[in-house]
């Protein structure tokens, strides 16, 4: 089992650094808006997310960051995976299947019916990842999104 901890205020810059690498990674870089101080507010007083960091001799190579969903179905909350990202050269090491093991962990600690995420088509070695460790794909549903303008457009309609 590898270590890890979860993040504190004081690692808001890193959580940055990390949603920008991913961003790269993920082919947009340009679309990252996040600041310090919005991540700050949100994740530490606001508390609607949580990361978690995968250690190697107190490095940080790896992180998860979190929050929790409800489904009315299952009548009890989830965890939503919104990134996970391993620093390019650990990868292949072990540290996103020990991260997802403690996400896995946490939703169990919970009470959680589920751990849920999603992941680019384009982006096989992730899919590929996913299902070795048993993720199954949602084929039959289709993620849609409002935001920016047309959110408050939408906000301002009735």
């Amino acid at each position: 089992m590898m270590n890890w901890r979860f993040a504190n205020e004081g690692d808001t810059f890193l959580i940055l650094c990390f949603i920008r690498r991913l961003a790269e990674y993920e082919k947009m870089g340009g679309e990252v808006v996040a600041t310090e101080e919005m991540l700050r507010e949100w994740i530490f007083e606001k508390k609607k997310a949580e990361v978690v960091f995968a250690l190697e001799e107190g490095k940080e190579v790896g992180f998860a960051l979190f929050f929790h969903n409800f489904s009315t179905f299952l009548g009890r909350a989830g965890i939503y995976l919104e990134d996970l990202f391993v620093l390019p050269e650990y990868r292949g090491h072990g540290y996103g299947r020990s991260l997802m093991s403690i996400l896995a962990r946490i939703a169990v600690e919970r009470g959680c019916g589920r751990l849920e995420w999603w992941c680019l088509d384009w982006n096989t070695p992730s899919i590929e990842f996913y299902r070795s460790l048993g993720a199954v794909p949602m084929d039959e549903w289709t993620v849609y999104r409002i935001a920016g303008e047309t959110l408050q457009e939408l906000s301002e309609a009735f």
